[in-house]
């Protein structure tokens, strides 16, 4: 579904090198990686903001240089940081960022009303965002990432700052979406249990390079088990050492 070869950026320095990565169609990957790895820069790159300086990309067999505004039609991305207009009420923002989309009558309803109920915000959908928990925002920050009805989603640290209750409920509509929808989803964290808790494989990304990547079931069951982990985390920390990485 999504191909990725020899692609490389940088800014003041390299901060990608040579990543190679393929998603296969209908999965979650996990993408997991210390602070300044590279992250963020490929979801850029995926999604048509940040243009890369060599390599390949194609999705869902399209080439991302030559299809980019058809591949945009069909992705979504749900950033790290909330991306809605406060003052507005849940439902005035789905209303806005659905004609956005190109949504109108009928459909944009439809696709509305799927987003208030997967977002569980039948009860404060016409109160001000402002007014909001922090859980409740994040659900809307989801929810407005699924107005297009996405074929891929990119979902960037999507509970940050949320308590458990919603933090739950955000990793099992994502899970939803994936079965129901059948969407390929790109899922970026700093939390490893829940990468362990939604992903179907799993890619660790240090220094601008894919260093790691296996199917989750393999990582976690495999009898030879050679970086000697028990879990997730260590397996993480063993790849990509202990040492603090601060923001660059």
């Amino acid at each position: 579904m999504i191909e990725i070869k020899h692609l490389y950026k940088s800014y003041e320095k390299p901060v990608l090198k040579d990543v190679n990565l393929s998603v296969r169609r209908g999965s979650i990957m996990g993408l997991l990686g210390p602070n300044g790895a590279g992250k963020t820069t490929i979801i850029s790159i995926l999604i048509g903001v940040t243009r890369k300086e060599s390599g390949s990309i194609t999705i869902g067999g399209l080439d991302l240089d030559r299809e980019l505004k058809t591949i945009q039609s069909k992705c979504s991305y749900v950033p790290q940081n909330l991306a809605f207009y406060p003052r507005l009420t849940a439902f005035e923002n789905l209303e806005y960022f659905g004609a956005l989309w190109g949504l109108k009558g009928k459909k944009l309803k439809e696709r509305m009303e799927f987003c208030i109920d997967i977002g569980s915000m039948q009860t404060f959908a016409n109160k001000r965002v402002d007014k909001f928990s922090g859980g409740m925002k994040r659900r809307l920050n989801l929810a407005i990432g699924l107005l297009n009805d996405p074929e891929i989603l990119y979902l960037d640290e999507p509970t940050v700052g949320v308590d458990t209750q919603s933090r739950n409920y955000i990793l099992e509509t994502i899970r939803k979406i994936n079965r129901e929808r059948k969407a390929t989803i790109i899922y970026t964290s700093h939390y490893m249990d829940e990468i362990e808790q939604v992903s179907d494989e799993i890619a660790v990304i240090d220094e601008g390079k894919i260093i790691f990547h296996d199917d989750k079931q393999s990582i976690l069951t495999r009898d030879d088990n050679v970086f000697g982990h028990r879990t997730l985390e260590e397996l993480f920390l063993k790849l990509t050492n202990t040492s603090l990485r601060d923001e660059n």
